[in-house]
């Protein structure tokens, strides 16, 4: 019986070491309004998606930056979010009025990271229930690009 109580205690300790050990998953660099890793987009799409990004930015003011990647593993798409957003800085310095759209593919995960000055027109609640109305249904249909620009649509 010791030998089980030792043996699950080394196992532990080594559990924890591993997970200790992982690193976070690299930020990518920012090269434009789209940043597609894996390549689900095409050239046109990601131009079109920029564009009209571009187009709400100089209406609003406000940025909204689209990151599709393969997954945030380890990282919960939570924290890996808030990292890109953090390094990303996305909208206006002092006001904070970015939006960043993560979309995990491999993870079937989605997060919209609002800044701190759209709190208020994007609470949780609202970013939850476009995300499961607006963009997850063309993503179901493998349609990612029309998932995408009805979402930004609606933002």
């Amino acid at each position: 019986m010791a030998f089980f109580t030792r043996a699950t205690g080394i196992f532990a300790l080594l559990l924890v070491s591993l997970l200790a050990l992982a690193e976070d998953r690299p930020i990518p660099a920012l090269t434009g309004r789209v940043v597609d890793e894996t390549g689900t987009l095409s050239s046109e799409q990601q131009r079109a998606l920029a564009a009209k990004l571009q187009d709400f930015e100089q209406r609003k003011g406000s940025q909204i930056v689209i990151l599709v990647t393969g997954t945030t593993f380890p990282e919960p798409i939570e924290s890996y979010s808030i990292r890109v957003a953090d390094a990303w800085k996305i909208g206006r310095k002092g006001v904070s009025d970015g939006v960043l759209v993560v979309v995990a593919k491999s993870d079937r995960a989605m997060r919209l990271e609002v800044g701190y000055g759209l709190e208020g027109a994007i609470p949780d609640a609202i970013a939850r229930r476009l995300i499961d109305e607006v963009f997850i249904p063309g993503f179901r249909e493998g349609a990612f690009y029309e998932g995408l620009s009805a979402g930004i649509d609606r933002l």
